[in-house]
């Protein structure tokens, strides 16, 4: 098992490459569009360089996983399909998260809330193969309803990408006031996480390192238990959920939730263009943050 991972800088958003090397077959996991709020314009130079890793080994793409539908950046899975193949992963609860945003975006009728524009939904315990490496499913809501985490193992190690759970030690958890979003919740998700071996690799979907610390990719769960300045070990529920929801109080919406849900939950797909080729999407007014 190998595990490259990429730093889309703009959003400290971390995609991963899951590969079997001896079989020649990977995943990636949270690819990013590039997206310039200022102007509406997007780009693909970040996802190309994961597009274009893949393709100088050699590995045949399988799998694009989301481990969530992201409200902090616009996924790439829609550019990574084009251009590699691969059935596109995610939870089967983001019907919940499309019904939700349906209402608040006001889609029309032609939006599915099935999750058809997906390949493959995963439930909680349930397994992919790649290669030799299993791929078991945890459900870990409590950021949004349809959050996964993946356990991927092989004969030699196992490894989990959290997805948005779990920051790095020194930063924390995830937010739990988007629709849907539950404190408690999110403290059980962890703990089931915590639960994995001690010396298992945990690879982040996001790092926001504090001042002095580089950007990095993964923790480990005995150094979360250790360390997390949010929910270490001794931090009970009832401490957890006063000081998420006191935290989360504060927080402003992510810069890009507006375009970056519409487009997520719609599998990175952009709306159609209008009579005048252009394609738009919609900002709810006084519908999200405080």
């Amino acid at each position: 098992m190998q595990v490259h991972s990429f730093l889309h800088s703009d959003t400290e958003t971390y995609t991963h490459v899951l590969a079997d090397v001896q079989k020649q077959v990977c995943a990636i996991v949270d690819p990013v569009l590039d997206f310039d709020a200022k102007s509406g314009r997007t780009g693909t130079t970040s996802v190309d360089e994961v597009i274009e890793f893949v393709r100088e080994q050699g590995w045949e793409l399988v799998y694009i996983i989301e481990t969530h539908a992201h409200a902090d950046h616009i996924s790439g899975a829609a550019h990574v399909k084009e251009l590699l193949g691969g059935q596109l992963v995610i939870g089967q609860h983001i019907t919940e998260v499309q019904k939700t945003f349906k209402q608040i975006f006001n889609f029309d009728t032609s939006f599915r809330t099935d999750a058809s524009q997906f390949d493959i939904l995963t439930d909680d315990g349930e397994i992919l193969a790649l290669g030799d490496i299993t791929i078991t499913v945890m459900y870990v809501p409590g950021h949004t309803r349809a959050d996964m985490a993946y356990v991927a193992a092989d004969d030699e190690k196992t490894v989990v990408f959290v997805g948005d759970t779990l920051f790095a030690p020194d930063v924390g958890t995830a937010r739990c006031d988007f629709p849907g979003g539950d404190a408690k919740t999110l403290y059980h998700s962890i703990k089931r996480l915590l639960a994995l071996p001690d010396d298992t690799m945990m690879y982040l979907c996001h790092d926001y390192p504090s001042k002095g610390r580089k950007h990095c990719p993964t923790t480990t769960v005995a150094a979360q238990k250790l360390g997390n300045i949010h929910v270490k070990e001794g931090i009970n529920e009832a401490e957890f959920v006063e000081m998420r929801e006191r935290r989360d109080a504060t927080l402003d919406m992510p810069r890009l939730i507006i375009p970056s849900v519409q487009v997520n939950i719609d599998a990175g797909h952009f709306p159609e263009p209008e009579d005048n080729g252009i394609r738009y999407l919609k900002v709810p007014i006084n519908a999200l943050g405080k």
